[in-house]
C-alpha cells in the first residue's frame, strides 16, 4: 500500500502530486481526469453517481434514489449478510442484478465455483470500473451487460446453484418481480438448491401491498418454499 503525504499545496501518491478540491460535494465520490478532478456521475436516460457512505463502500443512486441501504448497515456487509444464505463455495450462481458487485465479490471471497451477473446498464458498468470494492471481472465472474429478464432464457434447465436476486424497487422495474420471471428462476435452479430475494421493507400503509408477501405467493406458485428473511424472502426449489 502506498504511503499519502501531504502539504499545503496538495497531496502526494505515487510520486504524483494531486491539488486539494475548491469545491467538495460530501454526497459525491471524484475520480481524476484530464488533470482534474471530476465526480463520478453521468448522465445517459438518467442521472447516476456513486455515493459515499460513513462505512467505507460507497453506495450508488439513480435520479435521486439510493440503490442499496445505508442508514444502519455498510453496503458492502449487507451484501455478505445475504451471501451468506445461500453459501456460495463450490456453486454457480446466477447473480440478476449486478450493480457494482458486492453480492459477487463475497461470491467469490465465498468459494464460488463460477458466478453468472446481470447488469442492464452501462452507466453503472462504468461506476464499478472506478470503485474499488466492485470485484474484477474474471474466469470466476463472467458480468453480462444485458436485461436477465430477456437474457435468462439462454440459460440451461437446472444450470445454477444458487440465485442472488437484488432488483431495483418494484415501481422502477416491475418484469423482475413476475410471476413469468419468477417461473425462469424456478426452471434454471436446480432441486432443494436456494435463492435469496431482496425486496426491502416498503410501507404498505402508504403503498397499500405488501410486496414480500406479494413476492412470496408468486414465488410459491413457481415451485419454491418461501420464509420472509430481514429484508427479502428466502426461498428454496422444491
Amino acid at each position: 500500500m502506498s504511503n499519502i503525504d501531504i502539504s499545503v499545496n496538495g497531496w502526494t501518491w505515487q510520486d504524483r502530486l494531486f491539488p486539494y478540491l475548491k469545491k467538495c460535494n460530501e454526497r459525491t465520490n471524484y475520480y481524476w481526469h484530464e488533470d482534474a478532478f471530476q465526480p463520478v456521475s453521468c448522465y445517459s436516460t438518467a442521472l447516476i453517481k456513486l455515493v459515499p457512505t460513513d462505512w467505507g463502500p460507497p453506495t450508488f443512486e439513480i435520479d435521486g434514489i439510493k440503490m442499496l441501504p445505508t442508514a444502519k448497515i455498510s453496503p458492502y456487509t449487507n451484501a455478505q449478510n445475504k451471501v451468506s444464505l445461500i453459501q456460495p463455495a463450490g456453486k454457480v450462481i446466477l447473480d440478476t442484478c449486478g450493480g457494482l458487485g458486492y453480492f459477487a465479490a463475497w461470491c467469490v471471497q465465498g468459494g464460488a465455483k463460477k458466478i453468472l451477473s446481470f447488469e442492464k446498464n452501462p452507466d453503472v458498468f462504468w461506476l464499478r470500473s472506478l470503485n474499488p470494492w466492485s470485484p474484477i471481472v474474471d474466469d470466476v465472474l463472467h458480468l453480462t451487460l444485458g436485461s436477465v429478464d430477456e437474457l435468462i432464457v439462454s440459460l440451461a434447465d437446472g444450470s445454477v446453484d444458487a440465485i442472488l436476486h437484488d432488483p431495483p424497487r418494484f415501481g422502477i422495474a416491475g418484469e423482475l418481480f413476475s410471476q413469468v420471471f419468477y417461473d425462469q428462476l424456478a426452471r434454471v435452479l436446480r432441486r432443494k438448491s436456494k435463492l435469496f430475494h431482496y425486496t426491502g421493507s416498503p410501507n404498505k400503509l402508504t403503498s397499500g401491498r405488501n410486496v414480500p408477501n406479494e413476492v412470496s405467493k408468486r414465488l410459491q406458485h413457481a415451485g419454491f418454499i418461501t420464509e420472509l428473511n430481514g429484508d427479502g424472502v428466502l426461498a428454496v426449489k422444491r
